[in-house]
């Protein structure tokens, strides 16, 4: 029986049949593989932000503020949020747009 490994990409997908039997050693090399899968996309994805809502401890990070400041932020109107099921989320474009602006420099030297 031919390995995993000694197959081309053509040939794995064409040769698998559902009542086909796999080895342990199919299984320890498709773990191998699956594990350097994942590897290379946590290294490709590694300083971006994989999504769009923002926790409270990743504004805090970004905007170098601390619990308190956020809130205050947060209660002046100068960050909008939203809350959902007691979490509060927060936008990373707007945060974006308004570490940008004047209010929140003004605003963060208030605070």
């Amino acid at each position: 029986m031919t390995s995993i490994k000694e197959m081309n990409s053509d040939q794995r997908k064409q040769s698998f049949y559902k009542d086909q039997l796999l080895t342990v050693q199919d299984l320890i090399e498709f773990k191998e593989q699956l594990i350097l899968d994942i590897k290379k996309l946590l290294k490709e994805n590694s300083g971006q932000l994989p999504h769009k809502w923002l926790k409270a401890f990743e504004v805090k990070k970004l905007l170098r503020v601390s619990e308190s400041k956020l809130q205050y932020l947060r209660d002046k109107g100068v960050i909008p949020f939203k809350k959902l099921g007691g979490v509060t989320y927060y936008d990373y474009d707007e945060i974006q747009e308004i570490m940008k602006s004047d209010k929140f420099q003004d605003q963060l030297k208030l605070a």
